[in-house]
């Protein structure tokens, strides 16, 4: 009977099974070396030099195809199995923000950079060093297991995903515009982000729209400086931009069908005039528009564009005003979620999938399920001593991620490849 339970072991391939599920265990250790190193030293968009080389050096080491400099400073790796099959990517984003640590670990930034011309702490505040180092792992678990790999695995280190600084492009799109899926389409795209906001152990996923399209804006509203006392004699910006700041949130309350998708219009910030006796020649001010359908959006920057022209002729003033369009809805594929939410299951259980609702943070993730279905979730990292609901969250100088959690993402991964 052992004799013959050893057989069945070696045909139906469950001693290689167990082979890769304690490669994915064994390489703990050494995927928390990796993002220790990498938190340590991080860099922020289209500067990721470093990373990059780091991350090119192992996938060399696994005796990959690597290609480096896509983007800037992005990293592709290609991973052949020994069995035909599909082509599969699977991304990780790269990039720190200019945010100063200030979490107590023996492994926190130190690091300072320039951003927008003043001296900035450079820290890994989104959690994109665990992105890097699960992928890491998850291309070594499969370059020792390419048995176990039926078709090939396209593995992207992308930077810039916080988007390019300046005039800059970089991220997704340009890896994309310089042809990173030209020769080689992949069937399907898969990627993850740790999230503060849900306990480790939990995983946040949902069918279809998932994460906002972002657009940033900016206008100057010109009119003619004059003496306070002396409104008449000039044209008031401030008066002019308090106008147009109540009359673009009716473009959300009152112009927007939110019965089919939310939307939100912001303003972030807003400067004129340093005197009080002075009524300035202008007005400058910036924000941000979120929403969760593309018809809706452009519906958003026709009415944006209407208001602001139009309350400006009312009073006289001059208006410059530009949209810069951003990331694009983050939709996952209806059908791949159908196929791919049981790997999922395997791994966190029932109780440890959940929906999180629309999310109005947006991801340049949406570029890639654009041209390929895709599936992305968030993975909670909030130890279980902490409360998840009141965690700094992602981008906060506090931003905490429990380790413990990590190696549930490369579980994930070979998951999803494997069933897929």
């Amino acid at each position: 009977m052992i004799r013959n339970f050893l057989l069945l072991t070696t045909l139906f391939g469950f001693n290689a099974i167990a082979d890769i599920q304690q490669d994915i265990e064994n390489i703990e250790t050494q995927m928390l070396e990796w993002r220790r190193h990498i938190h340590q030293h991080p860099e922020l968009s289209n500067r990721e030099y470093k990373t990059a080389e780091y991350v090119a050096s192992h996938l060399k080491s696994l005796g990959m195809k690597v290609e480096t400099g896509i983007a800037f400073t992005g990293v592709v790796g290609i991973l052949e199995g020994d069995q035909p099959g599909p082509l599969l990517a699977l991304r990780a984003d790269m990039d720190a923000l200019p945010v100063t640590e200030q979490v107590d670990l023996p492994f926190a930034s130190k690091v300072t950079a320039e951003y927008r011309g003043e001296p900035v702490g450079v820290m890994h505040a989104c959690g994109h060093d665990t992105h890097v180092a699960i992928l890491m792992a998850v291309a070594e678990v499969f370059a020792n297991n390419t048995d176990q790999l039926a078709g090939t695995l396209m593995f992207i280190f992308q930077p810039a995903e916080e988007g390019a600084p300046g005039d800059e492009e970089g991220g997704a799109e340009l890896m994309l515009a310089e042809g990173l899926f030209k020769d080689m389409k992949p069937e399907a795209a898969f990627g993850l982000h740790v999230t503060s906001s849900m306990p480790s152990g939990v995983i946040g996923y949902r069918q279809g729209p998932m994460m906002a399209a972002v657009d940033d804006f900016e206008l100057t509203v010109i009119g003619q400086q004059t003496h306070g006392s002396r409104p008449w004699s000039g044209i008031d910006p401030i008066v002019t931009s308090a106008q147009i700041i109540n009359s673009v949130q009716t473009i959300i309350s009152r112009r927007t069908d939110v019965t089919k998708a939310p939307a939100v219009v912001s303003f972030g910030a807003i400067k004129g005039g340093i005197r009080n006796n002075i009524i300035p020649d202008d007005v400058t001010m910036v924000g941000t528009i979120r929403n969760f359908d593309m018809g809706i959006r452009d519906n958003i920057h026709h009415q944006l564009g209407h208001i602001i022209d139009h309350v400006a002729e009312a009073n006289d003033a001059h208006v410059e005003f530009k949209i810069n369009e951003g990331y694009p809805v983050t939709v996952n594929d209806p059908a791949l979620g159908e196929k791919m939410l049981p790997s999922l299951v395997k791994v966190f259980g029932d109780r440890g999938v959940v929906d999180p609702g629309l999310i109005t943070g947006a991801e340049d993730f949406s570029y890639f399920a654009n041209e390929v279905p895709g599936l992305y979730f968030f993975m909670g990292v909030t130890p279980p001593d902490r409360d998840y609901t009141t965690a700094p969250t992602n981008h906060s100088p506090h931003f905490y991620v429990d380790e413990s959690a990590l190696l549930n993402g490369v579980r994930a991964f070979v998951q999803l490849v494997q069933d897929y």
